[in-house]
Formats: C-alpha cells, sequence, structure tokens
C-alpha cells in the first residue's frame, strides 16, 4: 500500500500518457481538466487547440450574430497563446448567413484581420478549410482588392499541409481572385494530397513539379484544367455548369500521371452530350456520380424511369465503368422522373450492362443500389448512403 508521501499514479504518468488519454475525452471534459492543475491545463489545452472546428452563423438581428464572433474569439485566444502554434494540426471554420439575413449588416473585418495574423503561425496544419460564407459579399476596409482568402491566406507556408478547402459565395461581379496570391500560397504546399477551390473560375499557373502529391480535386472545370495535367490525380469533382466543361479543356484532365478513376458531376445539372464527351476524353473513369438534367434525356415519348434509356447509347462509350451512381437526380420536382420500381431498375441495369459489360453498381435516383451476384444476376443490394469522393 502506497504510502502518505507516495505520488499518485496521475502524478507520475508522463504527459505522452496524459495525452492519449485526453484526446478521447469530449470537449467540456477537456476544459474541465484545464482547471485542475498546471500540468492538466498544459496537456489539456493542447489537445482543445489541437483541432478546431467552428461554425458561425451570421444574421443581421443581435449585434452579436452580426460579426463571426467564435473564429474571432478563438483567433485572440491562439494569439495569446503562442505556446500552442505547433500544436495545432487542423482549421476549419465556416461562416454561413441566417436565413433572410443581408450580407450588408455584417461586420467581418476585425475578424479577417485576426484569422490573417493567426494562421501563418500555424505551420504544422495537417489540414485546413476556410469556407468564409458570405464574406465576399460585404464590402470591408482593405488597402488592397483582394478576395477575403487571399487576405487571410497571404504569406503563409504550411509545409505539412494534405487537406485544403477554400472559398466564399460566388455571385456575378464580387471580388475575383488576385494573379498572384493563391498561386503564391499553392506553391508553399509541397504534402498537399486533397484541394478543393468552391469558388476559384479560372485557371491557375503553376511551374511543373508544384503539388507533387496532388490525389483529388474539387473545383472549376478551367480550374481543373491547369491542375491535373502531370500530377497523380485520380478523383476528380466538378462545379459549375456542365456548359463549363469544353472540349478545350476537357481533354486537359486526361493528362494526369495516374489513371483518372473517380468523377463526381453531382455539383452540374449534366446532359446525356456531356457523358459522352467525358467517355472519349476519359476513358479510364471507373466510378462516376451524376446529376442528370433529365429534361435533356434522350427519349421524350417514354415516361417514368423509362426515360434513363436513352442512357444506354452514352454508357456504351466507357470502357472500364464499373459503378454509376444516379442518386443526386432529383426524383420529386415537377418536369422530373417519379419514384421507380424494381421491376423497371432491373430492365435498366441489363439494358445498361449489354451495352457497357464492365458495369457492375448502379445507384438510381430512388437510393436503391443494383450490383451483379457472383453468377451474373443483377440484385438489389439496399439503400444507397453515398457520400462526395472529395475532401
Amino acid at each position: 500500500m502506497s504510502s502518505p508521501t507516495s505520488p499518485s499514479i496521475i502524478s507520475i504518468l508522463p504527459n505522452e500518457t496524459l495525452t492519449s488519454i485526453f484526446v478521447g475525452l469530449p470537449y467540456p471534459n477537456l476544459v474541465h481538466l484545464t482547471r485542475v492543475s498546471r500540468r492538466f491545463n498544459a496537456v489539456a489545452e493542447r489537445v482543445l487547440y489541437s483541432s478546431i472546428y467552428i461554425r458561425d452563423v451570421l444574421s443581421d438581428g443581435a449585434d452579436a450574430d452580426a460579426y463571426p464572433w467564435r473564429t474571432l474569439r478563438c483567433c485572440k485566444s491562439l494569439i495569446h497563446r503562442p505556446h500552442l502554434f505547433e500544436s495545432v494540426q487542423a482549421v476549419h471554420i465556416r461562416w454561413v448567413s441566417a436565413s433572410g439575413a443581408s450580407p450588408s449588416s455584417f461586420h467581418l473585418s476585425e475578424t479577417l484581420a485576426k484569422l490573417s495574423e493567426a494562421l501563418p503561425h500555424l505551420v504544422y496544419l495537417d489540414s485546413l478549410e476556410l469556407s468564409l460564407g458570405p464574406a465576399n459579399m460585404v464590402a470591408t476596409a482593405h488597402p488592397h482588392r483582394l478576395h477575403p482568402i487571399e487576405r487571410v491566406i497571404a504569406g503563409c507556408r504550411f509545409p505539412h499541409l494534405r487537406a485544403c478547402v477554400l472559398g466564399a459565395e460566388w455571385a456575378k461581379g464580387v471580388q475575383p481572385y488576385s494573379v498572384p496570391v493563391l498561386p503564391q500560397f499553392l506553391l508553399a504546399l509541397p504534402a498537399l494530397q486533397h484541394l478543393k477551390l468552391a469558388d476559384h473560375h479560372a485557371a491557375l499557373h503553376l511551374p511543373p513539379g508544384v503539388l507533387p502529391r496532388l490525389s483529388t480535386f474539387r473545383g472549376s472545370p478551367d480550374a481543373a484544367a491547369s491542375l491535373l495535367p502531370g500530377r497523380p490525380v485520380h478523383s476528380l469533382s466538378l462545379i459549375g455548369q456542365d456548359s463549363d466543361v469544353t472540349r478545350e479543356n476537357l481533354p486537359r484532365l486526361a493528362h494526369t500521371t495516374v489513371p483518372l478513376r473517380f468523377l463526381d458531376l453531382t455539383a452540374m445539372s449534366v446532359r446525356p452530350i456531356l457523358l459522352r464527351n467525358v467517355a472519349t476524353y476519359l476513358p479510364t473513369v471507373e466510378v462516376i456520380r451524376i446529376r442528370l438534367a433529365l429534361r435533356h434525356t434522350l427519349h421524350y415519348a417514354l415516361s417514368g424511369i423509362r426515360l434513363l434509356t436513352g442512357l444506354a447509347s452514352v454508357l456504351g462509350s466507357f470502357q472500364r465503368l464499373t459503378h454509376l451512381d444516379l442518386s443526386p437526380t432529383i426524383v420529386t420536382v415537377a418536369g422530373t422522373i417519379p419514384h421507380s420500381t424494381a421491376t423497371d431498375e432491373l430492365g435498366l441495369c441489363r439494358e445498361w450492362a449489354r451495352a457497357c459489360p464492365s458495369l457492375r453498381r448502379v445507384i438510381f435516383p430512388s437510393q436503391t443500389e443494383w450490383g451483379v451476384d457472383s453468377s451474373g444476376t443483377w440484385t438489389i443490394i439496399g439503400r444507397s448512403h453515398t457520400h462526395s469522393m472529395n475532401t
């Protein structure tokens, strides 16, 4: 039995062991532990600040809701705790507008300034998300005309960053990205593997050899066409309109150093002609997720789910397609297809498989997933729980 003067088990545990214990604790418990002792405070603070996830909802009601106060408070706290800079590995910040709120009433300048002050110090970041919502819709005082994202990332260097999401709401006439800031930021990300640019609609001119590990990208067709050539991107998600995908930028998407296997077109309404072009220029695609623009399907004389019969001739152009996910296609709005029956879907699976022999999985707008079993028979696997292939 321990004597009254013997040290407790907790007191002799190394900080690494305490950290492993604290990592599994809920946020309120960690906050409580910061008040137990100086040692617990030091360890718990590092765990608390290792992954920062903030969501600010902006409204034009109370003053407290007119600015991203959670983000501002976190930035001020970090600036006053420089010993925690090296502990921060993930920063995910999202700003959203409350329903009906007017961005003209938001006050963002101070928060953007503090965010741009704190972020450059976090040189050990592994994951970064800056989804600044209405920030580009708000007039803020700044000596240079810069996109809000550029104000924050200018001068940042993150040699360990593997995942990055950048963007704000976009509308015609808002401040575009300038030429140097974003490319200079990307130049300093040698470990980056996953990149999402939500509102950058132009080409990015980067020297060869930059982003040598990039494997997934989500963004506009023009941005993708400038980034993918010469890089090991195997998964691509495009945003915008399907008319943004042209015969000029589509061929460049095939110039990756590894086969482009996953293609997500759920952020645009896709016409069959685009699918045919994809099959022509991206023959290595194995998995595709699409939201069909059904008003442009090929058989207007058909009704219900049989509208999709016209896809057979398009799917026949794919050489390696194994998975076809149509679950994002709207099924309840007037003018689109109603919910289908199992008989209808089975008939389409068989018809599409005859046109595209490599096809093995189909998810319909009804969310029903079909697959080929070991005997070569199409059967229902279950209900779909699909998610985006990109970060």
